[in-house]
């Protein structure tokens, strides 16, 4: 989803629910300076996790993963090499810290080698680094080095690297957007309606008020919100009745739009004029009665759903606010009860 929806260490599935791993992973820091093992060392680990511009590498023959050597000017049992900061997640990948990555292009690409040589020998999967906009001249390094393009947001990208010679198993970037539609509608079946500015299938028509919910914005809350920017009624939320599925819609995301009965507590309207041509309380019975709706039978249907539940012949989802064991959060599970 666009509200998105895929987190920046991975997904869990239990019991059909995927949850969100927020990088609440324990932080088993690689090292920055590390002795690759020969024939008789080991891996020595260093507490202090500093990094600088200045900082000198040792340098020592460490392959590329992609077939290159680094500063092949040394040679021995046991060669110093710098090692990218970061951490293991749970799912025996690697998460790069962000915030220690070398600013010098030249640094950056020689302990990402180095840290790819060793996650590769330690039997690590997913390799998970976010690049800052500040830093986005190491892009085209992690790209190079076999890194591949995950998501972005404003302010970062976000790169993986699948070492297994197997398909990837990393979760795919955020694949859907989130909308909502508004039926708000009185004890005398009138129903707010808006008429879009866009020159899109559904200009002139008047539809129910309907948008995108924001970032960490429930559903419910999302209806709600549109329907008082749009028209300036104030409603409450009082069920879920119906959600339509579509696929490549906006930028070939898949899109989920959810349908809300929504109780108005105010009936003054005031246009948001940025967006809406025009608002009014239309006659049910008018309004259904458009071409447009005698035409797409999914909008109609949609319509029919809603009028049965304002007339007590149907039942929708409520919202309901419980605590998941999964993240120990508060969270709405909707469900007819």
């Amino acid at each position: 989803m666009m509200e998105m929806m895929a987190a920046e260490v991975g997904l869990q599935q239990s019991s059909g629910f995927y949850c969100q791993q927020f990088l609440r992973v324990p932080r088993t820091s690689w090292t920055q300076n590390c002795i690759l093992p020969g024939p008789s060392s080991g891996f020595l680990r260093k507490s202090s996790l500093s990094m600088s511009p200045s900082a000198k590498f040792r340098s020592c023959h460490v392959p590329s993963i992609n077939g290159g050597m680094m500063s092949p000017d040394l040679a021995s049992p046991g060669l110093a090499v710098e090692f990218l900061d970061a951490w293991d997640d749970e799912y025996n990948g690697v998460i790069i810290d962000t915030e220690c990555l070398p600013s010098s292009a030249n640094a950056f690409a020689s302990a990402l080698r180095a840290s790819l040589t060793n996650w590769k020998l330690k039997g690590k999967r997913g390799i998970w680094l976010k690049i800052l906009s500040e830093q986005a001249d190491l892009v085209p390094i992690a790209i190079q080095e076999g890194f591949d393009y995950h998501h972005a947001e404003p302010g970062y990208v976000m790169l993986t690297y699948w070492i297994p010679a197997e398909p990837c198993l990393l979760p795919g970037s955020p694949s859907h957007q989130i909308g909502i539609a508004g039926f708000v509608i009185t004890d005398k079946k009138e129903v707010l309606v808006v008429k879009e500015k866009c020159p899109c299938s559904c200009s002139g028509v008047w539809k129910l008020p309907t948008g995108y919910i924001s970032k960490y914005e429930d559903i419910f809350s999302g209806a709600v919100r549109e329907v008082k920017e749009e028209t300036g009624v104030d409603t409450i939320f009082l069920e879920m009745v119906a959600f339509r599925h579509a696929h490549r819609v906006a930028f070939e995301k898949s899109d989920l739009l959810f349908v809300c009965m929504l109780k108005p507590f105010s009936s003054e309207i005031i246009v948001d004029e940025k967006e809406i041509q025009d608002a009014m309380w239309m006659p049910l019975g008018e309004f259904i009665e458009q071409p447009f709706y005698q035409e797409d039978h999914m909008s109609r249907k949609m319509i029919e759903i809603c009028t049965a539940a304002h007339e007590d012949r149907y039942d929708g989802f409520t919202a309901q606010q419980l605590i998941s064991k999964l993240d120990g959060r508060l969270t709405y599970l909707y469900y007819k009860g």
